[in-house]
């Protein structure tokens, strides 16, 4: 018995912890529900007009409608879009009719379609507030000669076309041959499913592992 008692032990505490995990994720997912359902129920909101001092944190995904004039000046943000392929998201200043110049993502054009002129002029667009986090360490920094971006960066994005550091994501379209991008969640990772699976996956492995070693230590004693 004093054979076993250990490794019965080791083996009890390691499969509690591995279970333990396993609910833990179970509880992450269903926050990371909850989250994402607040989210998109922000999202789609009835439109407010534009506040005079959004904040990142209170604003983030807010619904609005602002009308202005599309100034000419472009940024080109690199993007693929699943069964479309690789194209370029536009990013252009807006000044509202209020006399307030702030970034307007137009949404999506196909690569070779980079450098064509694009309507502006008057527009009213409903979208939403957004401060992607989008850059790392990795990312590469924009190519000014080519104007490629690698992430919508904001503040920097404001700095190259003096700007308000804020973002609006059209939802509907602002011209032809432009298609809009609108704000979801679809880009926010819930994996919390596949790290609970894992973990009970090795809890099982753990609890055969431990079986088998505990019926070989027996055995070699009974022999």
């Amino acid at each position: 018995m004093r054979r076993i008692l250990f490794p019965l032990i080791i083996g009890l505490t390691g499969f509690a912890i591995l279970i333990a995990l396993g609910t833990w994720q179970l509880q992450r997912l269903s926050w990371k529900q909850d989250v994402l359902m607040q989210i998109e129920t922000r999202i789609s909101a009835d439109p407010v007009p534009l506040p005079a001092a959004p904040d990142p944190g209170r604003d983030r995904y807010l619904p609005v409608t602002v009308s202005g004039s599309i100034a000419g000046e472009e940024l080109h943000v690199l993007v693929s879009i699943k069964r479309v392929g690789p194209g370029f998201r536009i990013i252009v200043p807006l000044i509202t009719n209020d006399g307030r110049r702030i970034l307007l993502d137009r949404g999506f054009v196909r690569a070779e379609a980079k450098d064509v002129a694009r309507q502006t002029g008057a527009v009213t667009v409903t979208g939403n507030l957004h401060w992607p986090s989008e850059t790392d360490g990795f990312t590469p920094p924009p190519d000014p000669a080519a104007n490629t971006w690698f992430a919508r960066d904001v503040a920097a994005m404001a700095a190259e076309l003096d700007t308000e550091p804020l973002l609006v994501v059209a939802r509907t379209p602002t011209g032809s041959g432009v298609t809009p991008l609108p704000v979801d969640t679809a880009g926010i990772p819930n994996d919390h499913l596949q790290y609970a699976i894992t973990w009970f996956s090795l809890a099982l492995i753990w609890a055969a592992m431990t079986a088998y070693f505990l019926w070989r230590t027996r055995a070699r004693a009974e022999g």
